[in-house]
């Protein structure tokens, strides 16, 4: 089996398990056991809270201790089976610490899939920058097929949901020690103070200005990105209790229909290579800014019936939305860093976009929606007004990131084989 086919069964697993239950998760919750709307994004902060520290604390012991392929393994078979469990929790208190506990092992996975991956194809003398997207957009198609699974299956207000993702989660656990090894880096690097010792020398990156920048505004995006996870998939299905919306497609089958946001973005991905050594990461994240403006506007307007259109077209955008930050976000960071902390850095990233922005945009949308988008018998809700504020703060970032960002493509950013990187921590 070639190196690039195992790489991309490892992005299809590890993005399928998400796919199982990220999207229909509001649907079970709101359609299913009628918890609140405030209790719901508490919920959604758990993936921040653990990616706080974890995917940082798992990006050290990588590069200080542990291969990073077993690290992998452990992490998301221990998150399988927390996943079993799940569908037994019948409080919403106990939900969120389940819940929790499963974050704290499965996104660190995240970041440590990229930088097996990364580790993998520079051993192999390919180019990340070229090589990687191709891979990397089969994690998406394993998210598309979960959504499909699961929705087909009718899964989406079912428990049942969360065994889909445990099994994928132990299956990619136990492959994952298949996988070529990825002994961490800096095991054998003498430490020359406290801070190397404790594995913190990715946070030195901090003390550069540009890095400092886009790492902000990376949890700003972060922000965004968990308000169309969280509430896109119960939008649709609050349109059956309209009777003109009650038998169209998109009610009886949302996850489908929000899947076309994946399929979207296996077109982008493949674009990235292209757009970064084209107009720098500066411009592409701009994209990205001004796609979620649109991605929010368009579902504010949209409906499942004349106004599906718009719907559809929301999905589209958002493989920009997504794939323009995400993916080049991480490919930037790998070039910007030394290979002893790469680990850690793309930790730092994940930190950033899923640690601090996913708890900013959980907790702040989902006390928000519940104060002044819901109606006084505590279920309906003002979509419309909800999307265009979502619209508002996408616009007001991508305002500010074009102001402040102070970056200046140029041609040798994204170099084909990228061996050294562009900023060390010596120049942070």
């Amino acid at each position: 089996m070639s190196t690039k086919l195992r790489l991309t069964i490892l992005s299809f697993l590890q993005f399928f398990i998400w796919g199982s239950w990220l999207i229909t998760i509001g649907a079970y919750w709101f359609q299913t056991k009628q918890w609140s709307g405030a209790q719901f994004g508490a919920i959604f902060s758990t993936m921040g809270i653990a990616s706080i520290f974890m995917p940082s604390l798992m990006g050290i012991v990588a590069d200080k201790w542990v291969n990073a392929e077993k690290l992998y393994g452990v992490l998301h078979i221990l998150g399988g089976v927390v996943l079993c469990t799940i569908p037994m929790v019948t409080d919403p208190g106990m939900f969120f610490w389940v819940i929790l506990l499963n974050m704290i092992f499965y996104m660190p996975t995240l970041a440590l899939s990229i930088a097996v991956s990364y580790s993998v194809l520079k051993r192999e003398g390919l180019d990340v920058v070229k090589d990687y997207p191709p891979i990397r957009v089969w994690g998406t198609i394993g998210f598309i097929v979960a959504m499909w699974t699961v929705s087909l299956l009718g899964f989406e207000k079912s428990a049942s949901q969360f065994y889909v993702a445990a099994g994928a989660a132990i299956l990619l656990g136990f492959y994952s020690f298949t996988l070529p090894k990825c002994p961490p880096p800096s095991k054998d690097t003498p430490s020359r103070s406290l801070v190397d010792a404790l594995g913190l020398k990715s946070f030195a990156l901090l003390r550069d200005t540009k890095m400092l920048t886009f790492f902000l505004f990376a949890l700003l995006l972060g922000a965004a990105l968990q308000l169309t996870n969280a509430y896109g998939d119960t939008f649709l299905h609050d349109f059956d209790k309209v009777p003109a919306y009650q038998d169209t497609l998109a009610v009886k089958y949302p996850a489908i229909i929000m899947s076309i946001s994946q399929i979207s973005e296996t077109l982008f991905i493949l674009a990235i290579p292209f757009f970064l050594r084209r107009f720098g990461i500066k411009q592409v994240m701009f994209f990205s800014m001004i796609a979620w403006v649109l991605r929010f506007g368009l579902l504010a307007y949209g409906n499942p019936g004349p106004g599906l259109w718009m719907v559809i077209l929301s999905c589209i955008v958002y493989g920009m939305a997504f794939d323009f930050f995400n993916i080049s976000g991480s490919l930037f960071v790998e070039t910007q860093t030394t290979s002893s902390i790469r680990a850690s850095a793309q930790g730092l990233f994940m930190m950033m976009t899923n640690g601090f922005g996913a708890v900013l945009g959980s907790s702040v949308s989902g006390v928000v929606i519940e104060k002044y988008f819901t109606a006084a018998d505590g279920v309906t809700k003002d979509w419309q007004g909800i999307w265009l504020s979502f619209a508002g703060y996408a616009l007001v970032i991508a305002v500010l990131f074009i102001i402040l960002f102070k970056h200046k493509h140029t041609a040798q950013e994204v170099p084909e084989t990228a061996e050294e990187p562009l900023l060390t921590v010596e120049q942070a």
